[in-house]
């Protein structure tokens, strides 16, 4: 399966929109070639800058956001597809696996969410076997790494134990974690692409981060699946000679313009021809790397092979010069003027646009199915990674015990309003705080989910539906339980089933409003500190309206309504009404004159907890106390709309 590049990659800015033209590109199915792309990294960032193999490579798989470019891809004569990203594979320079799973269930869950409905899932699972084979993972594939990271058996073996899919297994490795090594890892993340069969599978830098050894051990794999009908195209800096002679086919880019397009063991003789030619014992992927720099080592070197003076006012010319020499050198070639023919033909009687379709996401399972996958590996996830669930849990039990022997067994006297009014207040903002875990929801698997999304594993709902899940029923809901249960008895608050529950559902219906307005400000960050500073000020703002720090009646009216958006607000005063209806804190005052004789004033003598919540400006009905729920529930629902939405929008494509 060849490939023809036409005109190549070119960039123009304007108005500092960049503007990328792809003007022709074909492929025709007379071979299988393991294609080469070379060229520098670009710079997003800087106008400056040219544009880099790998955004070149986003181009082709369709991964770059269309509305910077200009022209069209052509796959066998005919438009790319709209959802030509869902169809081919692609292999990003991070490994974006889940490192709590092992080889298997990652395979597993690539095959289930992208093969379509109509094969079995016992077909899925042979096939991934047969990957699991076909990439030398046997051994590594459900076995459990019990050696401690850094620490390495003298033999180089790990300790396994084998189980089944679902079973305590090997895992493929986090930061916290340590599991298969990097050449096995990305091996793992190549067989998810193969598992739906591509016919044209991109790689960006495959070899990242590997030493040498391993990153030959992965390019003869692909050497080999190219052999086996798969047209495999991929972008390396500076390989060795060793991995450079796998290569069929090279593409060399400068500027995003090409400058070579041909079989890889005649880009030599190509350059040599022009006058460029490469140094005995020379790395050829150095010296083309040279070239297209401007580097006049190898132009020097053919002058004095020549026996000419070297020409230093040659050499001292600027890059953009030799970039327009090379290109020109190229356009001048038999290849160029043949693949030129070709396309020209191919584009004859054809109408095609020169602004590309938008960009389609397409799926091969259903809304249910996906959640059940996404569900499960989610809260997979959790029970391998536990350290945040559990130190929120040890965090929960601690503060419930602090908070419950500084206020324990409260007395209904007056000091025992202030007691309630503090423990309560507490309790409020403790469960804002709590929140805090959910900051990074959505950011530490930023790159897994933009991934999976634009490679058609599952919806954006369905993603967000299971992170809310399992966050709500982990880190909230059973932390929010083991605190209430503590604090309440510990406190000696009102001894009631009804009271306790509500107070129990309140403490739960913060957490999760919280825990939403977190989402809410975190979904569209990239840095957890700075989700977590905004969210600090915005709980700061709210826990001035509570209805503690300040009495909300004397609030002047032009700040007054800042109170509707308080979180701590509507959990404090639903808790107030909870516990002080019905309350008596004048028992011990049996007399006017014992009231005289107090300490504190008559006027602010509250002996009926009805009394003290219309002191604080709190209407103490049925009605008034669900309705605390109700607005809760009202700005959860917002946060989480807002949350969604951020989400939906971030941007997904380079």
């Amino acid at each position: 399966m060849g490939w023809r590049w036409g005109e190549g990659l070119s960039k123009t800015y304007s108005r500092n929109i960049l503007h990328v033209t792809l003007d022709k590109v074909q492929r025709d199915r007379t071979q299988s070639p393991l294609i080469w792309l070379l060229g520098f990294p670009g710079s997003p960032s800087a106008a400056s800058r040219p544009i880099g193999v790998s955004r070149f490579l986003d181009v082709l798989a369709a991964r770059k956001d269309p509305s910077g470019l200009s022209g069209e891809v052509l796959i066998n004569g005919a438009p790319q597809p709209p959802n030509f990203k869902c169809l081919s594979g692609y292999v990003v320079q991070d490994d974006v696996v889940m490192g709590t799973l092992t080889v298997r269930e990652n395979l597993r869950f690539s095959a289930a969410l992208r093969l379509p409905s109509s094969v079995s899932q016992k077909e899925k699972d042979a096939r991934v076997s047969n990957f699991i084979k076909e990439l030398g993972l046997t051994k590594v594939a459900d076995s459990k790494v019990t050696s401690m990271p850094g620490v390495d058996l003298k033999d180089g073996s790990h300790l396994r134990e084998s189980s089944d899919f679902g079973c305590s297994s090997v895992q493929v490795g986090t930061q916290m974690i340590r599991g298969i090594s990097g050449g096995e890892r990305k091996r793992t993340a190549i067989g998810m692409e193969l598992i739906m069969e591509p016919s044209v599978l991109f790689l960006d830098e495959p070899t990242t981060g590997l030493d040498a050894s391993t990153a030959h051990s992965v390019l003869l794999l692909l050497k080999r699946m190219a052999s086996q009908g798969r047209t495999i195209i991929l972008s390396i800096h500076q390989p060795r000679y060793s991995i450079y002679r796998l290569f069929d086919t090279l593409t060399l880019l400068v500027s995003g313009k090409q400058v070579y397009h041909g079989p890889a063991q005649s880009a030599l003789d190509y350059f040599a021809n022009i006058g460029y030619a490469c140094e005995a014992h020379n790395n050829p992927a150095d010296f083309f790397l040279d070239v297209i720099n401007g580097d006049s080592t190898a132009f020097s070197l053919a002058k004095i092979q020549n026996s000419e003076e070297p020409d230093f006012e040659e050499q001292s010319r600027s890059r953009k010069s030799i970039e327009e020499r090379l290109v020109e050198e190229y356009r001048k070639c038999t290849q160029y003027q043949e693949t030129k023919t070709v396309l020209e033909n191919i584009m004859q009687g054809r109408d095609y646009t020169k602004k590309p379709k938008s960009r389609t996401i397409t799926y091969n399972s259903s809304f249910f199915l996906q959640l059940h996958w996404v569900l499960k590996r989610t809260f997979r996830n959790l029970m391998l990674n536990p350290q945040t669930s559990i130190a929120q849990v040890a965090v929960s039990t601690f503060l419930a015990l602090v908070v419950g022997a500084i206020f324990f067994k409260v007395k209904d006297d007056q000091s025992g309003i202030q007691n309630r009014m503090g423990a309560l207040f507490f309790i409020t903002t403790n469960q804002c705080f709590s929140t805090v875990s959910a900051a990074e929801l959505f950011i530490t698997e930023r790159k897994l989910f933009v991934h999976e999304y634009i490679s058609g594993y599952y919806r954006i709902s369905v993603y967000f539906l299971s992170k809310i899940t399992s966050d709500i029923l982990t880190m909230r809901t059973v932390p929010a339980l083991i605190f209430c249960c503590i604090v309440y008895f510990m406190i000696g608050l009102k001894k009631t089933a009804a009271a306790f529950f509500i107070f129990t559902f309140t403490v739960m219906m913060v957490s999760y409003t919280a825990t939403a307005m977190t989402m809410a400000i975190s979904a569209d960050q990239t840095v957890v500190a700075l989700a977590n500073l905004f969210m600090t000020i915005t709980f700061v703002f709210m826990m001035i309206f509570s209805g503690l720090l300040v009495n909300l009646p004397s609030v002047m009216n032009w700040l007054a309504w800042l109170k509707y958006f308080s979180i701590p607000r509507y959990g404090l005063a639903a808790l107030e009404i909870n516990e002080f209806t019905g309350l008596y804190f004048c028992g011990n005052l049996t007399s006017v004159s014992q009231m005289s004789n107090c300490t504190v004033m008559p006027s602010t003598l509250f002996c009926t907890g009805e009394q003290f919540l219309t002191y604080q400006g709190i209407e103490y009905s049925t009605w008034a106390l669900w309705q605390n729920h109700v607005a809760l529930a009202v700005m959860g629902v917002i946060f989480l709309i807002i949350a969604y939405l951020k989400l939906r929008f971030i941007k997904k494509f380079t």
